[in-house]
């Protein structure tokens, strides 16, 4: 598929990491504006948010709408509650003031997936406060842990959220005709921080999948990203091959991620890669500081880089809207 930036199509199967730099840079310069992604075919395609129907007032922008969708779920990730850096002091309020935004949204989700770092050290505490603003929401939460979960081997993570689970937590469900497959990937890290699957789960997997139709949708949710966006900083997970080749028959495969903190989307075949902006602080892009870890930005621009991911799915179509939407939009300058 060629690299077509009037789409701002984020893909490059050369470079080493999977990364067209050029194609990141635009990418953060209007992730921070709201964009929305349509999915056809496999093939997401991004327009800007002001292309689109506004929502809350019914106006409508150079001739786009938004598809009508059977149903619609929200992602959100890395809240990292019990963070308290510089580089965003009160990450409870920001998860909470992405809490406002789903409880805002004019076409109510039908849930929630959260894509792991609910916690910043697996606390008791921390996790009753994410508990806490979740309820507000009023709606159910699927969760995935992240590494920051998992600091005594995941045994609370479990307690609180792994009921049902299978091994460290993975687990499917079925929603509208959609099959959602929760996976593990942060417990065990090897290279440098590169997430693990490991045989079992991967065995799981295959089961799971082996009674399932070629033209069932599939979204698949965990933490760190299922493909090489920068394996320097353990980006990416090691073991993901395995898992994506039995993910291949299928006519449409979405995967959400979190970790990187940041809007990457990667089209390859009939799977469809995106990782999602952080409730909590922002991280460098792929390669541009000397390691990973939180990026302070001034405040008044903190908001415009956090966020949430809205998804909508067209059953007849077999087709997914997927809408990135910052905490407050970016100001300019």
């Amino acid at each position: 598929m060629e690299n077509e930036k009037k789409d701002n199509f984020i893909h490059s199967d050369s470079n080493q990491d999977g990364i067209d730099r050029r194609g990141f840079l635009e990418c953060m310069a209007w992730a921070g504006t709201g964009v929305i992604w349509m999915m056809t075919g496999g093939i997401l395609k991004s327009y800007g948010m002001s292309q689109v129907i506004d929502k809350t007032t019914g106006g409508i922008k150079k001739g786009l709408i938004m598809p009508k969708s059977d149903f619609s779920f929200v992602q959100i990730s890395d809240s990292h509650i019990g963070f308290n850096k510089a580089a965003n002091p009160d990450v409870t309020g920001t998860l909470q003031s992405a809490i406002a935004k789903i409880n805002a949204m004019p076409a109510a989700p039908k849930f929630i997936l959260h894509t792991g770092d609910l916690s910043h050290l697996a606390q008791a505490d921390q996790f009753d406060t994410l508990d806490q603003s979740m309820k507000a929401t009023n709606k159910q939460v699927f969760y995935v842990p992240g590494e920051h979960d998992l600091t005594d081997n995941g045994k609370l993570y479990l307690e609180r959220y792994g009921k049902g689970t299978k091994g460290s937590g993975w687990y499917s469900f079925d929603s509208n005709g959609v099959h959602f497959i929760g996976l593990v990937n942060a417990l065990v890290q090897v290279d440098g921080g590169m997430g693990t699957l490991g045989d079992e789960q991967l065995k799981w997997l295959a089961d799971d999948l082996r009674g399932l139709s070629n033209s069932t949708p599939i979204v698949v949710f965990a933490h760190i990203p299922l493909w090489a966006v920068y394996p320097q900083w353990g980006w990416g997970t090691k073991d993901s091959e395995q898992a994506l080749s039995l993910l291949r028959r299928f006519g449409s495969v979405s995967v959400l991620n979190g970790h990187i903190h940041q809007t990457i989307q990667k089209v390859e075949g009939n799977i469809t890669f995106h990782t999602a902006m952080s409730t909590a602080f922002p991280q460098p892009a792929p390669g541009s500081a000397p390691s990973p870890g939180p990026m302070k930005v001034p405040a008044e621009k903190l908001r415009s880089v956090l966020g949430l991911t809205e998804v909508n799915y067209v059953e007849h179509n077999h087709t997914l809207a997927v809408t990135d939407s910052p905490l407050m939009e970016a100001t300019a300058q």
